[in-house]
């Protein structure tokens, strides 16, 4: 996790990032990630990601995340996080952008589903 500096090495937060995508899903939409995934048949492939590495996260910090969900398109969802150390300092940033496709065919886009949508309202940046 951290690296020789010891600070988090920096693949390690798109991995963070990850997790608390997955886990946001129960509060958005009052279903696991899996369930999305299995049960729906709904996948997410990232197509595109930025990030700023504003503060080094070092070994023993907490990292307290913020996601938000300023819009969804047709078939895209923007996804905004913040992570931020024990003492409030955003210390990275980043923008991802998830497309919604079946996952009995991973290439053709799907719109995102009315329910989705209203769930992730919840995540909404205004």
């Amino acid at each position: 996790m951290v690296d020789l500096a010891r600070i988090v090495y920096y693949p390690r937060f798109w991995d963070m990032a990850h997790r608390f995508y997955e886990e946001s899903w129960e509060y958005s939409c009052g279903m696991h990630y899996n369930h999305i995934l299995s049960e729906r048949r709904i996948g997410f492939p990232l197509v595109h990601s930025e990030a700023e590495f504003l503060h080094p996260l070092s070994y023993g910090d907490t990292v307290h995340c913020t996601i938000t969900v300023p819009r969804v398109g047709n078939t895209s969802i923007e996804w905004h996080y913040e992570f931020r150390n024990q003492e409030g300092t955003l210390c990275w940033k980043a923008k991802q952008i998830t497309v919604c496709t079946s996952m009995d065919d991973l290439k053709s886009k799907i719109p995102v589903p009315d329910w989705m949508r209203e769930g992730l309202s919840k995540l909404s940046d205004q």
